[in-house]
């Protein structure tokens, strides 16, 4: 395999560290085109501590790629694959942690 590398040109090790990079990109760029994101409502925000609870029960669930909590909004934002959760999931994991929520219109 050392044999292999050595045997190639500058510019061929090159092509091939731009090709590996991109296929990387291309591969990524699809797994972020199936995400979906969602808002939450959840109201039964009382102090600033309430978004961190409700961030870490949601970051649980499988397939929640991103969550941010905002209290001053009272507002959930959830980014996950559909394959592996869904929003009725999400909306049960909240009320399980003590926030019931609902989907933001």
């Amino acid at each position: 395999m050392i044999s292999f590398f050595r045997s190639l040109s500058n510019t061929n090790i090159l092509s091939l560290v731009l090709v590996t990079v991109s296929l990387l990109a291309v591969s990524n760029m699809a797994s972020a085109a199936e995400n979906t994101t969602v808002v939450l409502d959840v109201p039964g925000m009382t102090c600033k501590f309430c978004p961190v609870t409700i961030r870490k029960a949601l970051e649980k669930v499988p397939g929640v790629v991103k969550v941010k909590s905002d209290f001053a909004t009272k507002t959930a934002s959830v980014t996950f694959n559909p394959s592996k959760t869904n929003v009725e999931t999400l909306i049960k994991t909240t009320a399980n942690a003590g926030y019931p929520s609902t989907l933001k219109k």
